[in-house]
């Protein structure tokens, strides 16, 4: 039986030996000793599985100690982090690595080796490039149904392809598919293999929030239809708890162990929209969050740093940053007007063109993108993919073209790139061979050409050293995980001083605690720079979180403002201050029912 956790109890993180404080009436620790004998036996069982990697003082153990027991057609999610292991894991149940210790059980027969009964989907799309949507999936049927006829054997392939809605596509190559579309090939050709467990690592976290939420729904339409068991590792605390039975945290490595089960006792089918107003989906949703975040603040403890002083020096695109090194008292800058202030950064019917592929005609993409933001003013934009989210962002770069209208930044229109605008983009854009330290100066040199060598440096060493980075200085970039890249990345722009910071989903592709820890980042450094800032995203927590207005931008083409919502939320803001605001869940399901009614005009 399991044994529920009350307020006043604790979970153990056997990855840090640490004890983190935690309070759920959802969630239940299973305890294999005191299991119900009586119980159906495990589907799938994990027992004391340890996994460690490299030899003698280089070894690194990533996984410690793991148990879980899985019951036929049950769906579990677990909410893995950035190194905590997560692949390691399905990669052992899947049997393509063995454990050093410890077993992987399917119905109390040990797993040594890969077989059909379990089907893997990656994150990376694994396709034969030459090969069509029905050919690739044929060649799992063809391999493990050899004695079928040829008939049969077709037949079973169009079966799978149809499931996943790519019958119009059969005959396409992977190359004139979508992101989504070559996902939903590898679905359908693991799925085709007739698998008892489907295994899926990560498999949507690279697509757009419209389209991972249509395969969220095909993948609960084939395991209800089907009856398969599915583990499914994601980093999205929603979509575990919209698809799962149970949702399991991954503590993060080294000796990463599971955490608490977290029971979602949500009736199905679920609907997003209608779990917006679901007491329970608020309830377990705020659990799994604070425990997360409690993983967070205890891995954080141990790796404390140093903090160096920010010299006090302006970069060269502010207006007085000659007197910093003039023999005069600095002068007290001059007043901005209210007009000024109110129209820091002003967008004015913009638009953007592009021709299309035959070069016979034109598509506006964003059309009449009209509006004025005040200065250190953070504001977010959301739509679905292709909506010109981020052509907006390019043209107040200066790094795209604008076909109509024109943006102004403190009074001067924007006509190309400079230096007083600071962009992050999802992905990271380093020098490989050089260090962080270095990648960081590049930016540093430009813009503080005034300041002493030792002044620089403070400045390069304070921003890495704020996003976590102090003991990766000297690191080439090409050596750094995608999250400590894109730590990189917003240290670099914030050490640029920029008029304008600009943030294109620059935390799309991380885990959910990284992503949290820039968050927090991102908005301590906000509170103290007042920078004026504007972040593309697909995250509605996100959006919400960060932001003093949402732009709901409508699909494209001819894209534009929707509606903007203003969110009142004190600041500075907390996660966990959010997750608790009664006002939080009306913005949430304000800027939900925008993006389901534009889905629905797709």
């Amino acid at each position: 039986m399991g044994l529920a956790i009350n307020k006043t109890e604790t979970a153990e993180s056997k990855s840090t030996g640490n004890i983190i404080p935690f309070s759920s009436e959802h969630a239940k620790v299973v305890s294999l000793e005191h299991a119900d004998k009586s119980a159906t036996m495990p589907l799938l069982e994990l027992k004391n599985l340890c996994k460690s990697y490299g030899e003698g003082s280089a070894k690194t153990s990533v996984l410690n100690n793991i148990n879980l027991r899985i019951k036929p057609g049950e769906f579990i999610a677990i909410v893995g982090f950035s190194g905590s292991g997560k692949t390691t894991l399905i990669s052992a149940i899947a049997g393509l690595i063995q454990p050093d210790s410890g077993e992987v059980l399917k119905e109390n027969k040990s797993i040594n080796s890969p077989g059909p009964d379990r089907g893997v989907v990656f994150q990376n799309y694994s396709l034969m490039p030459w090969l069509t949507v029905f050919e690739n999936v044929a060649l799992a049927v063809d391999e493990i149904f050899k004695d079928w006829p040829a008939a049969q054997r077709k037949a079973h392939t169009e079966k799978y392809v149809k499931m996943v809605n790519l019958g119009a596509a059969t005959n396409k190559k992977p190359a004139e598919l979508s992101g989504g579309m070559r996902q939903r090939v590898n679905v359908a050709r693991a799925l085709a293999a007739n698998p008892d467990i489907l295994l899926l690592d990560e498999p949507l976290s690279a697509l757009d929030a419209l389209t991972r939420g249509m395969l969220q729904d095909e993948i609960l339409h084939i395991w209800e239809q089907e009856k398969k068991t599915v583990i499914l590792i994601t980093n999205d605390v929603d979509e575990a708890i919209y698809m799962a039975d149970r949702v399991i945290p991954l503590n993060p490595g080294p000796n990463a162990t599971l955490g608490p089960d977290f029971v979602i006792d949500i009736e199905r089918p679920r609907n997003r929209t209608e779990l917006n107003h679901s007491e329970s989906f608020k309830k377990i949703r705020a659990d799994i969050t604070q425990y997360l975040m409690a993983i967070g603040m205890e891995k954080s403890k141990t790796e404390g740093q140093a903090q160096t002083a920010l010299p006090d020096v302006r970069p060269n695109t502010s207006n007085d940053w000659k007197l910093d090194r003039s023999a005069l008292k600095p002068a007290p800058v001059k007043e901005e007007t209210d007009r000024n202030k109110l129209r820091y950064l002003e967008f004015s019917q913009v638009s953007k063109t592009y021709p299309t592929p035959d070069g016979n005609s034109s598509i506006k993409v964003v059309d009449g993108f009209d509006i004025k933001i005040k200065k250190g003013e953070f504001i977010s934009i959301i739509g679905h993919s292709g909506c010109g989210k981020s052509t907006v962002l390019s043209m107040a770069a200066g790094l795209n073209t604008i076909s109509e209208g024109a943006v102004f930044l403190d009074n001067k229109q924007v006509d190309g790139a400079g230096p007083d605008r600071g962009v992050v983009f999802q992905a990271p854009s380093l020098f490989p061979w050089l260090t962080a330290f270095e990648n960081v100066m590049l930016g540093v040199d430009k813009v503080y050409p005034h300041a002493t060598q030792t002044e620089r440096e403070d400045i390069v060493e304070y921003y890495l050293t704020r996003v976590g980075l102090a003991d990766s200085l000297k690191k080439k970039a090409g050596s750094l995980s995608n999250g400590m890249k894109q730590r990189v990345g917003i240290a670099r722009a914030f050490a640029l001083s920029p008029k304008l910071l600009l943030l294109d989903e620059p935390f799309g592709m991380l885990d959910s605690l990284t992503r949290w820890e820039l968050q927090e980042v991102l908005m301590e450094v906000w509170e103290r720079t007042h920078v004026t800032a504007l972040i593309v995203t697909h995250d509605v927590d996100e959006a919400i979180l960060l932001a003093d207005r949402v732009i709901m931008m409508t699909n494209g083409p001819h894209a534009k403002i929707g509606t903007i919502e203003t969110i009142d939320l004190p600041r500075p803001r907390s996660r966990k201050a959010l997750l608790s605001h009664p006002d939080y869940y009306r913005y949430r399901e304000s800027i939900l029912r925008f993006l389901s009614d534009c889905e629905h005009t797709h």
